[in-house]
């Protein structure tokens, strides 16, 4: 039997009812309630997570491809354009909104299971995406089967924050959220504590604080994602999946959503300008106006500072508030990426380390062996005179985009249709 909307009906799910077939009560609630709640996902929070994971695969082919990707940060005020600055900012919402709704994902799946089986979850999903970054991830960054560069960046991260969530939930929930700020707010107070040098106690701290290079055994190690400050986006997150709860008032839920993203936005602007804390890096007076402007908002993400959260986190909660209802071409196709983040990362890479190698194969005179066993990423000397264009950048970036598309539609359809099998949960 069928519902109205043409889906097959199954027991125990509700069916929609026809129009003009209302009681007085169920109007009440279909008002209150949008349908995306009454369905297993949440549409907003697909249609963010897409966006975001569309314009990630914009960094890394511009890390790959740009000119002039290993010879200057794009940030940098006094080398940079304003085009290619702006390349650049805009990726910085990727890894903060990826990790704040995976802590959200994380809330609105513990409402069918049981804290153990959420912490369960939890603990091994986590556990398994480190290994991922340490092996599968690893090595489609590098084409090293001997792996001689360790990057403990944003996979790494999320496997952590995993892992300390399997445990969080367990707490209160105002002291879940009382961590997550302290974590968040309060993480740039050792900004000051500073342990260089290759040895372990240096190693220790960067994992959780502070950004750095070592060199072990043969082996180029790069701590990108020191986890404090992402374990409490992580937390932060999963406090605000309780707006997601099954009898959650819809407009409430957008009246807090749009108070909590702009007091975040507010907020950082009054930080930034007061130019004391918050961020490692302050800004400053520059030629123009507009490049003060730049300076302004040029913050921190490694580890990702007060500032960086609030200005990222912020936006990305109004996107929330005012997409709620949205459905349309667009937003379906967008979507689909949010649906299927990891899959979509791990081919993601491996396209964009591919057609790099090609490119330089075929466009350049340094062809394609650095690419495999010189591998330059963040490391490299050897990279001068090369790069393509920033319109070459964005050229391959939508190819990229749209070659993945009907792989990731494909495979949300697998899962979505072989429910049954838990191992899909883990990709």
């Amino acid at each position: 039997m069928k519902t109205p909307t043409g889906e097959r009906h199954r027991p125990g799910k509700e069916k929609i009812p026809m129009a003009g077939v209302f009681t007085d009560h169920e109007k009440n609630i279909t008002m209150q309630q949008p349908l995306q709640l009454n369905s297993k996902r949440i549409g907003s929070v697909d249609l963010l997570r897409g966006l975001v994971m569309i314009i990630m695969a914009l960094d890394h082919v511009r890390d790959y491809f740009h000119e002039g990707a290993f010879m200057y940060d794009p940030l940098d005020l006094g080398k940079t354009s304003t085009v290619l600055f702006f390349t650049r900012w805009i990726t910085h919402f990727c890894a903060p909104v990826f990790m704040f709704l995976a802590g959200t994902a994380a809330c609105i799946s513990g409402q069918k299971k049981t804290k153990k089986e959420l912490s369960l979850f939890l603990l091994s999903r986590g556990l398994w995406l480190i290994f991922l970054e340490l092996t599968l991830i690893a090595f489609e960054w590098n084409f090293d089967i001997t792996f001689s560069n360790i990057y403990f960046i944003v996979i790494w991260a999320l496997g952590i924050s995993m892992i300390a969530l399997a445990g969080l939930i367990h707490l209160p929930f105002k002291l879940i959220l009382a961590i997550g700020i302290v974590l968040v707010a309060g993480h740039n107070l050792l900004d000051t504590v500073r342990i260089n040098g290759n040895n372990l106690p240096a190693f220790g701290w960067a994992l959780l604080h502070q950004q750095n290079f070592f060199t072990w055994h043969g082996k180029n190690i790069l701590v990108g994602y020191p986890v404090l400050p992402w374990i409490g986006v992580m937390a932060l997150g999963y406090c605000l999946g309780i707006l997601y709860s099954k009898d959650f008032d819809a407009a409430k839920r957008k009246k807090m959503l749009l108070l909590i993203g702009s007091g975040a936005i507010v907020l950082f602007i009054l930080i930034r300008f007061i130019n004391v804390y918050g961020d490692a890096s302050h800004w400053s007076s520059q030629p123009s106006v507009w490049y003060t402007v730049l300076s302004f908002i040029k913050v921190t993400k490694y580890p990702p500072s007060l500032l960086y959260v609030l200005m990222t986190l912020g936006p990305a909660i109004l996107f929330l508030a005012v997409t709620e209802n949205v459905n349309n071409k667009v937003s379906k196709i967008i979507s689909i990426y949010g649906r299927v983040p990891m899959f979509y990362y791990i081919l993601h890479i491996f396209l964009v380390h591919l057609f790099t190698l090609l490119a330089s194969g075929w466009f350049t005179h340094f062809g394609f062996r650095i690419w495999i066993l010189e591998q330059p990423l963040w490391f490299s000397t050897n990279l001068k005179g090369y790069g393509f264009s920033l319109g070459i950048v964005y050229l391959v970036w939508i190819s990229i985009v749209v070659m993945l598309y009907p792989l990731c539609k494909w495979y949300d359809n697998y899962k979505t249709n072989h429910k049954e099998k838990w191992w899909l949960s883990y990709l």
